[in-house]
């Protein structure tokens, strides 16, 4: 006779899990298995995790840490779980995900669907001109120090699924193993780079933070993606306790406010012009400071405005140098083109929205990289820059959609 699985988890839940698992790509965990490996037994494999999955016998492998590069210096432990994990993981998400969604604040962008980080730049900038003090906010290290235990009340709380809930715990302790083979304990987080990692970010801040805010400070709004956010305050006094009341409620919480990136700015433009020592502040990418900018009217004003972040500036510029092109002699323009457009497209789609002349010096960069491969290409050019610049100049007449910034008129 044939015996039923203690959990009930369709197996057509795997398939589609398998299959956005796929679509956001990504590389091997710990087991070394790539897609390509995974499929050529797909059916078997699929098969496998759902079979260990209902039997209440799935153990996850240990997640592969990879430590990655911050843009301010330092690196961030990234953890690569094993594709079926991944997949095991974006089951629970699938049944997860749906039953929190609803109970989210509507400021919350990070990590949900029909949410994005640019209309969270949005909503910072038009709040930005109704109050006058902004708390800049980030939790310390939130993915490495999440407690599990007030984290599993969260779990408890809002979900069902006595399947869910142990994987999730099982998830949240499957150790660190680096590529040299050591072994971390983890006894706190949920590893950036995990599927359900988010999910389970975004439930935990929701408590710590979202509503503590809506409770405690109903008056002072704010904009939070993951472990970033902004808070709108009207005066500094304000500004000061809240913060205050904050760094507290994080302990309380078990995480720590980042020290140096926690702070209160003023939003100084013609209107506001308060001698205080800090006018500017960082958000998603952009900074939010006052500049001379030309209104639709044409006239010039002084205005409080998000424009691309130097950092976010020097991150783009270091990319496209990382490419050197101008060893690539043998590639035609249009290969060129090929490998430049995605870095440059992506870019712009994002940073084009508020300021975009902003953009230019960093665009430009493009520009002059691409010179300097036509010197090294043509014999002719070497050492005649102007020469380089004049033919790139009639190609762009030529072929002005060749290149995707070569588009932006306005910024030219």
């Amino acid at each position: 006779m044939r015996m039923s699985k203690p959990y009930k988890i369709p197996k057509k839940v795997v398939l589609e899990a398998y299959k956005r698992v796929k679509a956001n790509k990504g590389s091997a965990g710990i087991d070394g298995i790539t897609f390509e490996v995974f499929d050529e037994n797909l059916e078997k494999n699929l098969y496998k995790i759902w079979n260990r999955m209902s039997s209440g016998s799935y153990i996850p492998a240990p997640v592969l840490a990879v430590e990655i590069p911050k843009k301010t210096g330092g690196t961030r432990r990234l953890g690569i779980p094993t594709i079926t994990d991944r997949i095991a993981q974006m089951v629970a998400r699938m049944i997860v995900e749906p039953k929190v969604e609803p109970i989210f604040h509507e400021d919350s962008y990070g990590y949900r669907p029909n949410k994005s980080a640019l209309e969270a730049v949005g909503r910072a900038r038009e709040r930005s001109w109704k109050y006058d003090y902004v708390i800049e906010l980030d939790v310390k290290g939130l993915f490495d120090n999440i407690d599990h235990e007030l984290l599993m009340r969260v779990v408890e709380k809002h979900v069902d699924e006595k399947w869910a809930k142990l994987y999730i715990k099982r998830w949240l302790e499957a150790p660190f193993t680096t590529k040299e083979g050591q072994h971390i304990a983890r006894k706190a987080g949920t590893p950036q780079g995990g599927v359900i990692s988010p999910v389970l970010a975004n439930m935990f801040l929701h408590y710590a933070f979202d509503r503590w805010m809506e409770r405690n400070y109903p008056k002072c709004p704010f904009e939070r993606y993951a472990d970033d956010a902004v808070i709108h305050c009207q005066t500094p006094t304000q500004a000061k306790q809240l913060k205050q009341a904050l760094t507290e409620r994080m302990l309380e919480c078990r995480l720590e406010l980042h020290p140096e990136k926690t702070r209160i700015a003023y939003c100084h433009d013609k209107d506001r012009k308060e001698n205080y020592p800090v006018r500017s502040f960082d958000f998603l990418g952009y900074t939010f400071k006052a500049m001379n900018i030309k209104c639709r009217d044409g006239i010039l004003r002084y205005n409080f405005i998000a424009s691309v972040s130097k950092t976010s500036c020097k991150s783009f510029r270091d990319k496209i140098k990382a490419l050197e092109i101008h060893k690539r002699t043998g590639s035609s323009i249009n290969i060129i083109a090929e490998i430049i457009n995605p870095i440059v497209r992506g870019w712009m789609n994002y940073f084009s929205k508020y300021n975009p002349s902003a953009m230019k010096y960093s665009l430009d960069c493009v520009d002059r990289r691409l010179v300097k491969w036509a010197m090294c290409k043509f014999k002719h050019f070497r050492g005649h820059r102007r020469r380089a610049e004049k033919w790139l100049s009639e190609v762009k007449s030529r072929e002005p959609g060749l290149f995707a910034h070569w588009k932006l008129r306005y910024i030219s």
